[in-house]
C-alpha cells in the first residue's frame, strides 16, 4: 500500500497493458500499481490529458480486465515518457471483485 490517505489500497505491479482512447488501436505501456478504483502506468511516445477517456487492459491473476477511465492526472517524466493515473469509470462486477479479491490477498 502505497499512502493512508486513498480512498483504494494498490498494490504494485510491474506489467505491460494496453490502453487506447476508447474506439481506437491500443498503445503498449507498463502497469505501476493497481486498485478497485484505477490503475497507474508510464506511457511512451503519446500524448495524454487528463480528461480524456482510456480503455486499458491488463491482467490480475489469469484473468484479463478490460476497463473504461478517466485520466485524472499525466506527469512528462522525460521527453517521450508520461506517468498516468486513471479513474475506472466503466468495469465489469466481476473485474471489480476480482480486484477488491487481489487486494486483500496482497494485505493478508
Amino acid at each position: 500500500m502505497e499512502n493512508d490517505r486513498r480512498k483504494y489500497c494498490r498494490i504494485g505491479t510491474d506489467q505491460v497493458i494496453s490502453f487506447a482512447p476508447v474506439h481506437s488501436p491500443h498503445q503498449i505501456g507498463v502497469s505501476r500499481n493497481v486498485s478497485a478504483g484505477g490503475i497507474r502506468f508510464e506511457a511512451v511516445g503519446c500524448e495524454i490529458d487528463p480528461g480524456q477517456m482510456l480503455r486499458v487492459t491488463f491482467n490480475v491473476y489469469d484473468h484479463t480486465i478490460v476497463a473504461v477511465g478517466r485520466v485524472v492526472w499525466a506527469t512528462e517524466m522525460d521527453a517521450i515518457t508520461t506517468d498516468v493515473g486513471i479513474e475506472f469509470v466503466e468495469i465489469a462486477p466481476s473485474a471489480l471483485l476480482l480486484l477488491e479479491e487481489s487486494m486483500d490477498a496482497a494485505l493478508a
